[in-house]
């Protein structure tokens, strides 16, 4: 075909109707390169990537693509984890090496203004990344396959129990490694001889017990328990590495002249002791459940109702009054799925008892009045806002 001229471009321009002087000299002349007819739509993927993670990308970080066959794909940054959206265009996106925008031609000397492109290869859709909640059921299911039940437990002998690498986390679960590590935590998991795991319950309230006692035979405040006393005393009894776990769950680390401290979390500790009871019965007659509660738990500490959200349901219509186990970790991850599953336990909710079961599913822009507003329909009884499911629950 031969290499345009200017003149062939300025015949072109007059056919098309354009007039030269509202454009930029240089021109553009495009031609497939020779390896590039060869190349098809699908040899190459375009990613749009918001600012900050182009940025981290030129700072040499790396983007992960996760998830098993079944799964719908998910990107990670270290920090956070995007759906993987397709999204087709209408126009064909090409790709030109060393292509220069029209500012890059403004501010460069160009000796001849006939510039001419090949094109590499092209495509006609492109990945969209959005901001996801990071899929984490599946650790917990992890961490229970093989909990941790002390040094002495049998199974500890046998090596043929799954364990799990902190690398075996990040190819299973579609997170980044920093939501991994946050929900490591909230699940009181535990890096034990290079493996992350989850203490047995059981397990874990006999180390609290221990520290409890300690804490009221010392008559230490609960603000102030000495990390190396506790290890010595304790120590005879479980891992020092057990106790010091303990203490990180149900306290915050600080340091004093030198010393390390914990201060114990009231609250966390209440909320524990009444899973411990609550898991021995299906239902429990609410005042009996307050009054057995109150007695279980380290003296000089008060029980709340409060703390129990996200753990336990009262039931107000019942004669008596009654409460159960009801854990929001134990519910399923998607939107519709725990909607359904809420409806099903209980047909009519109101706000302040569903909060605890949703809260988690609020993005960073929606609220829970949003989410009550799509998922469900609400009504008035007695002055009081009811909410129930938008589709008939099976």
């Amino acid at each position: 075909s031969g290499m345009r001229t200017r003149e062939e471009v300025d015949a072109t321009l007059q056919i098309a109707k354009l007039n030269p002087s509202e454009l930029l000299p240089t021109v553009h002349c495009l031609s497939f390169s020779p390896g590039a007819s060869g190349a098809t739509a699908g040899d190459f993927c375009l990613v749009e990537l918001e600012p900050s993670l182009c940025q981290q990308l030129e700072a040499g970080h790396s983007l992960v693509i996760r998830g098993d066959k079944d799964e719908q794909a998910v990107i990670c940054s270290k920090e956070k984890t995007y759906d993987l959206k397709i999204a087709d265009t209408s126009n064909m996106l090409l790709f030109i090496p060393g292509c220069k925008t029209p500012d890059q031609i403004r501010t460069e000397e160009m000796p001849s203004n006939i510039i001419h492109t090949e094109i590499f290869g092209f495509a006609n859709n492109y990945w969209e990344l959005r901001r996801c909640r990071p899929k984490l059921k599946k650790l917990k299911k992890l961490l229970l396959e093989n909990p941790y039940e002390g040094p002495d437990a049998q199974k500890e002998k046998d090596s043929n129990h799954s364990k799990y690498t902190m690398a075996d986390l990040l190819d299973q679960i579609q997170a980044s490694e920093e939501e991994i590590l946050a929900h490591l935590q909230v699940l009181h998991a535990c890096e034990i001889g290079g493996y992350w795991r989850s203490l047995e319950f059981d397990y874990e309230m006999k180390l609290l017990n221990h520290i409890t006692q300690l804490v009221d035979s010392e008559s230490w405040p609960f603000n102030r328990v000495p990390l190396t006393t506790c290890l010595h005393e304790l120590g005879p009894l479980e891992p020092e590495q057990m106790i010091e776990h303990c203490l990180e769950c149900y306290g915050k680390k600080y340091m004093d002249e030198g010393e390390v401290y914990f201060e114990l979390n009231t609250d966390k500790i209440c909320r524990a002791t009444a899973q411990m009871l609550l898991q021995n019965a299906v239902r429990f007659n609410l005042s009996e459940f307050q009054e057995v509660w109150q007695q279980s738990v380290p003296e000089g500490m008060t029980t709340r109702m409060d703390q129990l959200k996200g753990l336990a349901l009262m039931d107000k219509y019942t004669r008596p009054e009654t409460i159960f186990l009801l854990k929001v970790d134990d519910l399923p991850e998607e939107n519709q799925e725990r909607f359904n599953s809420l409806f099903t336990l209980r047909e009519k909710w109101t706000e302040e008892d569903i909060a605890p079961y949703i809260q988690d599913l609020c993005g960073e822009k929606q609220t829970i009045g949003a989410l009550l507003t799509k998922y469900a329909r609400s009504s008035m009884q007695n002055g009081v806002k009811f909410y129930n499911s938008r589709r008939p629950v099976s």
